[in-house]
């Protein structure tokens, strides 16, 4: 006889499976985006306040180390918000590294029902994890926007950003423990990508 899974066994299963591949597609996209920074635009403005290509890209790098520690349940803000450690134009040898230590931790059976205890509350490593796909899609979009590149975006990620958005972070208030400007109004039918950078406060 056959057997087959119990339906909301297979349900939780594909859900696991699709938190991973979401965020491995968005560090990927991310990683692309870097990879393709020029060095006449490591100065240039982004849509994100207060951050040039160069002060982005090491930041990303930072937060990519910090889900690796939080994957294998360190204090992931014993790391600095940057990674001052590597020189310009060496991002994408940190992201790829980085990378493979986040996909290492977080392939753990444990990882993405463990409770994380973080500045914005506890959450399963499953919606920490999402959260984080969301932050680097949308700094992907800064880092994009700031150096004319045009990433594939991956329509699944989008749509689980979007779906998510809403309950990771309300309209209002913004600012202080909401570090994000007002939502920018856009059409109902515009791209996900839009729907997404315009919530966090950036003109599409």
């Amino acid at each position: 006889m056959t057997e087959t899974a119990h339906p909301a066994t297979a349900s939780a299963a594909a859900s696991t499976a699709n938190v991973r591949r979401d965020f491995a597609q968005a560090v990927t996209l991310a990683g692309r985006t870097i990879a393709a920074l020029a060095p006449d635009q490591y100065d240039a403005p982004t849509p994100c306040p207060g951050y040039t290509v160069r002060d982005l890209a090491s930041h990303l790098v930072a937060v990519l180390r910090r889900v690796a520690a939080m994957g294998r349940g360190e204090d992931p803000f014993a790391l600095p918000g940057l990674a001052a450690d590597v020189a310009d134009g060496a991002w994408q040898t940190a992201w790829d590294a980085a990378a493979r230590e986040t996909a290492a931790a977080w392939a753990r059976p444990e990882a993405l029902s463990r409770v994380l205890r973080l500045p914005f509350g506890a959450l399963p490593g499953a919606a920490v994890l999402g959260r984080y796909s969301t932050e680097f899609t949308l700094h992907t979009w800064d880092l994009a926007t700031a150096t004319g590149q045009q990433p594939a975006w991956d329509p699944a990620v989008l749509a689980a950003a979007v779906a998510a958005m809403h309950r990771a972070v309300p309209a209002e208030p913004r600012g202080g423990r909401v570090p994000f400007g007002a939502v920018v109004d856009v059409a109902a039918d515009a791209p996900d990508i839009d729907r997404l950078v315009a919530w966090y406060g950036r003109r599409p």
